[in-house]
Protein backbone atom coordinates (compact mmCIF):
# COMPACT_ATOMS: atom_id res chain seq x y z
CA UNK A 1 0.00 0.00 0.00
CA UNK A 2 1.26 3.55 -0.67
CA UNK A 3 3.57 4.85 2.04
CA UNK A 4 3.84 1.52 3.86
CA UNK A 5 7.17 -0.05 4.70
CA UNK A 6 7.99 -3.56 3.59
CA UNK A 7 7.37 -6.30 6.11
CA UNK A 8 10.13 -6.69 8.66
CA UNK A 9 12.42 -9.65 8.18
CA UNK A 10 10.86 -12.69 9.82
CA UNK A 11 12.58 -13.89 12.97
CA UNK A 12 11.85 -17.22 14.66
CA UNK A 13 10.03 -17.06 17.99
CA UNK A 14 12.94 -18.72 19.78
CA UNK A 15 15.69 -16.86 17.91
CA UNK A 16 17.71 -14.16 19.69
CA UNK A 17 15.93 -10.80 19.46
CA UNK A 18 17.19 -8.31 16.90
CA UNK A 19 17.73 -5.71 19.66
CA UNK A 20 20.71 -7.70 20.99
CA UNK A 21 19.18 -8.03 24.44
CA UNK A 22 20.14 -11.71 24.53
CA UNK A 23 16.50 -12.66 25.15
CA UNK A 24 14.34 -14.81 22.89
CA UNK A 25 12.41 -12.87 20.29
CA UNK A 26 9.02 -14.12 21.56
CA UNK A 27 9.51 -12.54 24.99
CA UNK A 28 11.31 -9.43 23.79
CA UNK A 29 10.21 -7.58 20.64
CA UNK A 30 7.81 -9.96 18.88
CA UNK A 31 4.60 -8.28 20.09
CA UNK A 32 6.18 -4.87 19.43
CA UNK A 33 6.97 -5.82 15.82
CA UNK A 34 3.50 -7.27 15.30
CA UNK A 35 1.94 -3.99 16.41
CA UNK A 36 4.14 -2.03 14.02
CA UNK A 37 3.26 -4.41 11.21
CA UNK A 38 -0.46 -3.77 11.74
CA UNK A 39 0.16 -0.07 11.08
CA UNK A 40 2.14 -0.95 7.96
CA UNK A 41 -0.71 -3.08 6.66
CA UNK A 42 -3.02 -0.09 7.10
CA UNK A 43 -0.77 1.86 4.73
CA UNK A 44 1.27 3.85 7.24
CA UNK A 45 4.98 4.48 7.02
CA UNK A 46 6.71 2.59 9.84
CA UNK A 47 10.31 2.47 11.07
CA UNK A 48 12.64 -0.37 10.23
CA UNK A 49 14.74 -2.06 12.89
CA UNK A 50 17.85 -0.01 12.12
CA UNK A 51 15.96 3.17 13.09
CA UNK A 52 15.16 1.83 16.57
CA UNK A 53 17.90 2.32 19.15
CA UNK A 54 18.69 -0.18 21.88
CA UNK A 55 18.96 0.86 25.53
CA UNK A 56 22.75 0.65 25.26
CA UNK A 57 22.78 2.89 22.19
CA UNK A 58 20.52 5.47 23.83
CA UNK A 59 22.84 5.52 26.83
CA UNK A 60 25.72 6.24 24.43
CA UNK A 61 23.77 9.12 22.91
CA UNK A 62 23.09 10.45 26.42
CA UNK A 63 26.82 10.54 27.16
CA UNK A 64 27.52 12.34 23.89
CA UNK A 65 24.69 14.73 24.73
CA UNK A 66 26.33 15.72 28.01
CA UNK A 67 29.23 17.17 26.03
CA UNK A 68 26.95 18.83 23.50
CA UNK A 69 24.92 20.53 26.25
CA UNK A 70 28.07 21.64 28.09
CA UNK A 71 29.46 23.16 24.89
CA UNK A 72 26.30 25.20 24.27
CA UNK A 73 26.27 26.27 27.92
CA UNK A 74 29.88 27.43 27.44
CA UNK A 75 28.91 29.43 24.35
CA UNK A 76 25.99 30.97 26.28
CA UNK A 77 28.43 32.20 28.94
CA UNK A 78 30.89 33.71 26.44
CA UNK A 79 28.88 35.04 23.49
CA UNK A 80 28.79 38.83 23.25
CA UNK A 81 28.55 41.81 20.94
CA UNK A 82 31.83 42.36 19.10
CA UNK A 83 32.74 38.66 19.00
CA UNK A 84 33.37 37.09 15.62
CA UNK A 85 31.63 33.87 14.67
CA UNK A 86 35.13 32.42 14.23
CA UNK A 87 35.64 32.94 17.97
CA UNK A 88 32.48 30.92 18.60
CA UNK A 89 33.95 28.16 16.46
CA UNK A 90 37.13 28.19 18.56
CA UNK A 91 35.10 28.00 21.79
CA UNK A 92 33.20 25.00 20.45
CA UNK A 93 36.28 23.16 19.23
CA UNK A 94 38.25 23.72 22.43
CA UNK A 95 35.42 22.76 24.81
CA UNK A 96 34.39 19.71 22.79
CA UNK A 97 37.89 18.29 22.50
CA UNK A 98 38.70 19.15 26.12
CA UNK A 99 35.79 16.91 27.16
CA UNK A 100 36.93 14.07 24.89
CA UNK A 101 34.50 14.67 22.06
CA UNK A 102 34.84 15.40 18.35
CA UNK A 103 32.92 18.24 16.65
CA UNK A 104 30.70 16.35 14.19
CA UNK A 105 30.45 19.17 11.59
CA UNK A 106 34.23 19.47 11.13
CA UNK A 107 34.99 17.92 7.74
CA UNK A 108 31.45 16.57 7.30
CA UNK A 109 30.93 16.55 3.52
CA UNK A 110 33.69 19.15 3.39
CA UNK A 111 32.22 21.54 5.98
CA UNK A 112 35.24 23.57 7.14
CA UNK A 113 34.33 24.42 10.75
CA UNK A 114 33.31 22.82 14.07
CA UNK A 115 29.93 24.55 14.43
CA UNK A 116 27.25 26.31 12.38
CA UNK A 117 26.61 29.97 13.23
CA UNK A 118 23.60 31.45 11.42
CA UNK A 119 22.98 35.18 11.89
CA UNK A 120 19.74 37.09 11.20
CA UNK A 121 18.56 36.10 7.69
CA UNK A 122 20.83 33.04 7.62
CA UNK A 123 18.50 30.10 8.13
CA UNK A 124 21.12 27.43 8.87
CA UNK A 125 24.59 26.09 8.02
CA UNK A 126 26.31 29.44 8.48
CA UNK A 127 30.11 29.08 8.32
CA UNK A 128 32.02 30.84 11.11
CA UNK A 129 34.34 33.62 9.92
CA UNK A 130 36.66 36.25 11.36
CA UNK A 131 34.81 38.74 9.14
CA UNK A 132 31.38 38.11 10.70
CA UNK A 133 31.21 40.25 13.83
CA UNK A 134 28.16 40.04 16.09
CA UNK A 135 26.43 43.41 16.41
CA UNK A 136 23.89 44.98 18.74
CA UNK A 137 20.44 43.74 17.71
CA UNK A 138 21.64 40.55 16.00
CA UNK A 139 20.12 37.13 16.53
CA UNK A 140 22.30 34.06 15.98
CA UNK A 141 21.68 30.34 15.96
CA UNK A 142 24.58 28.25 17.26
CA UNK A 143 24.21 24.63 16.10
CA UNK A 144 26.48 22.17 17.94
CA UNK A 145 26.91 18.49 17.11
CA UNK A 146 29.20 16.08 18.93
CA UNK A 147 30.70 12.64 18.46
CA UNK A 148 31.67 10.80 21.63
CA UNK A 149 32.76 7.17 21.61
CA UNK A 150 31.01 6.73 18.27
CA UNK A 151 27.69 8.26 19.31
CA UNK A 152 26.25 11.49 17.87
CA UNK A 153 24.27 14.26 19.57
CA UNK A 154 22.86 17.43 18.04
CA UNK A 155 21.16 20.61 19.29
CA UNK A 156 21.08 24.36 18.74
CA UNK A 157 20.05 27.50 20.56
CA UNK A 158 19.18 31.06 19.59
CA UNK A 159 21.00 34.00 21.14
CA UNK A 160 19.73 37.60 21.10
CA UNK A 161 22.42 40.26 21.37
CA UNK A 162 21.74 43.64 22.95
CA UNK A 163 18.79 45.68 21.76
CA UNK A 164 16.92 43.22 19.55
CA UNK A 165 13.83 44.66 17.84
CA UNK A 166 10.59 43.57 19.48
CA UNK A 167 9.30 41.91 16.31
CA UNK A 168 12.52 39.87 16.08
CA UNK A 169 12.29 38.90 19.76
CA UNK A 170 8.79 37.62 19.07
CA UNK A 171 10.11 35.50 16.20
CA UNK A 172 12.75 33.89 18.42
CA UNK A 173 10.25 33.26 21.20
CA UNK A 174 7.67 31.82 18.81
CA UNK A 175 10.28 29.50 17.29
CA UNK A 176 11.00 28.17 20.76
CA UNK A 177 7.29 27.73 21.47
CA UNK A 178 6.92 25.85 18.16
CA UNK A 179 9.52 23.38 19.41
CA UNK A 180 7.69 22.96 22.74
CA UNK A 181 4.34 22.43 21.01
CA UNK A 182 5.87 19.87 18.67
CA UNK A 183 7.46 18.03 21.57
CA UNK A 184 4.03 17.61 23.18
CA UNK A 185 3.07 15.40 20.22
CA UNK A 186 6.01 13.03 20.66
CA UNK A 187 4.63 9.81 22.07
CA UNK A 188 4.59 6.20 20.89
CA UNK A 189 2.03 5.35 18.20
CA UNK A 190 1.61 8.99 17.17
CA UNK A 191 2.90 10.11 13.78
CA UNK A 192 5.63 12.58 12.86
CA UNK A 193 2.92 14.47 10.98
CA UNK A 194 1.11 15.08 14.28
CA UNK A 195 4.15 17.01 15.47
CA UNK A 196 4.56 18.77 12.13
CA UNK A 197 1.02 20.10 11.98
CA UNK A 198 1.16 21.36 15.57
CA UNK A 199 4.37 23.26 14.80
CA UNK A 200 3.19 24.63 11.46
CA UNK A 201 -0.19 25.71 12.84
CA UNK A 202 1.45 27.69 15.66
CA UNK A 203 3.88 29.39 13.30
CA UNK A 204 1.08 30.38 10.93
CA UNK A 205 -1.10 31.66 13.78
CA UNK A 206 1.70 34.10 14.58
CA UNK A 207 2.18 35.19 10.98
CA UNK A 208 5.30 33.15 10.28
CA UNK A 209 6.26 30.37 7.89
CA UNK A 210 8.18 27.10 8.25
CA UNK A 211 11.02 26.14 5.90
CA UNK A 212 9.91 23.20 3.77
CA UNK A 213 13.08 21.82 2.22
CA UNK A 214 15.13 21.34 5.41
CA UNK A 215 13.95 19.52 8.51
CA UNK A 216 14.99 17.24 11.32
CA UNK A 217 16.53 13.80 11.08
CA UNK A 218 17.30 10.62 12.89
CA UNK A 219 20.57 10.77 14.82
CA UNK A 220 22.71 8.72 17.17
CA UNK A 221 24.81 6.19 15.28
CA UNK A 222 25.39 8.60 12.39
CA UNK A 223 25.17 12.37 12.09
CA UNK A 224 22.11 12.22 9.85
CA UNK A 225 19.92 9.14 9.72
CA UNK A 226 16.42 8.23 8.59
CA UNK A 227 13.75 9.43 8.93
CA UNK A 228 13.62 12.92 7.47
CA UNK A 229 11.47 14.98 9.84
CA UNK A 230 9.27 17.55 8.10
CA UNK A 231 7.43 20.34 9.91
CA UNK A 232 4.91 21.16 7.17
CA UNK A 233 3.06 17.86 6.82
CA UNK A 234 -0.36 16.90 8.18
CA UNK A 235 -1.56 15.11 11.29
CA UNK A 236 -1.82 11.36 10.81
CA UNK A 237 0.85 11.27 8.09
CA UNK A 238 4.57 10.59 7.94
CA UNK A 239 6.33 7.90 9.97
CA UNK A 240 4.87 6.17 12.99
CA UNK A 241 6.74 7.03 16.20
CA UNK A 242 7.73 4.02 18.30
CA UNK A 243 9.83 3.55 21.45
CA UNK A 244 13.53 3.65 20.66
CA UNK A 245 13.37 6.13 17.79
CA UNK A 246 15.77 9.06 18.23
CA UNK A 247 15.49 12.19 16.11
CA UNK A 248 15.87 15.96 16.16
CA UNK A 249 13.12 18.54 16.41
CA UNK A 250 14.37 21.71 14.73
CA UNK A 251 11.78 23.74 12.81
CA UNK A 252 13.19 26.77 10.99
CA UNK A 253 10.74 29.64 11.43
CA UNK A 254 10.89 32.54 8.98
CA UNK A 255 9.51 36.00 9.66
CA UNK A 256 8.46 36.29 6.03
CA UNK A 257 8.03 33.67 3.32
CA UNK A 258 9.29 30.11 3.57
CA UNK A 259 11.44 30.49 0.45
CA UNK A 260 15.18 29.98 0.87
CA UNK A 261 18.37 29.83 -1.20
CA UNK A 262 21.88 28.47 -0.70
CA UNK A 263 24.97 30.67 -0.92
CA UNK A 264 26.58 30.05 -4.32
CA UNK A 265 30.05 30.90 -3.04
CA UNK A 266 30.34 28.44 -0.16
CA UNK A 267 27.62 25.92 -1.07
CA UNK A 268 26.45 25.69 2.54
CA UNK A 269 24.84 28.75 4.08
CA UNK A 270 21.07 28.90 3.67
CA UNK A 271 19.37 32.33 3.56
CA UNK A 272 15.77 33.52 3.52
CA UNK A 273 14.82 34.57 0.01
CA UNK A 274 13.26 37.83 1.21
CA UNK A 275 16.13 38.77 3.54
CA UNK A 276 13.96 38.71 6.67
CA UNK A 277 15.16 37.00 9.87
CA UNK A 278 14.83 33.29 10.61
CA UNK A 279 14.97 31.54 13.99
CA UNK A 280 15.49 27.93 15.04
CA UNK A 281 15.94 25.89 18.19
CA UNK A 282 16.93 22.23 18.06
CA UNK A 283 16.77 19.31 20.47
CA UNK A 284 17.41 15.58 20.19
CA UNK A 285 14.58 13.45 21.55
CA UNK A 286 14.06 9.73 22.16
CA UNK A 287 10.59 8.18 22.00
CA UNK A 288 9.93 6.20 25.20
CA UNK A 289 7.26 3.69 26.23
CA UNK A 290 5.03 6.47 27.57
CA UNK A 291 6.22 9.67 25.89
CA UNK A 292 9.66 11.11 25.27
CA UNK A 293 13.05 11.89 26.76
CA UNK A 294 14.89 15.03 25.67
CA UNK A 295 18.49 13.90 25.30
CA UNK A 296 20.15 17.05 23.95
CA UNK A 297 19.19 20.71 24.22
Amino acid sequence: MPGARKAMKRIGRNDPCWCMSGRKYKVCHMAFDEKIQRYALEGHMVPEHHMIKTKRQIEGIRESSKINIAVLDHVAEKIQIGMSTEEIDQLVYEKTTQMGGIPAPLGYDGFPKSVCTSVNSQVCHGIPSEKDILKDGDIVNVDVSTIFQGYFSDSSRMFMLGNVASETQKLVETAHRCLEIGLEQVKPWNFLGDMAQAINDHAKENGYSIVREIGGHGVGLEFHEEPFVSYVTEKGTEMLMVPGMVFTIEPMVNMGSADIYIDDDNGWTVYTEDGLPSAQWEITVAVTEDGYEVLTW
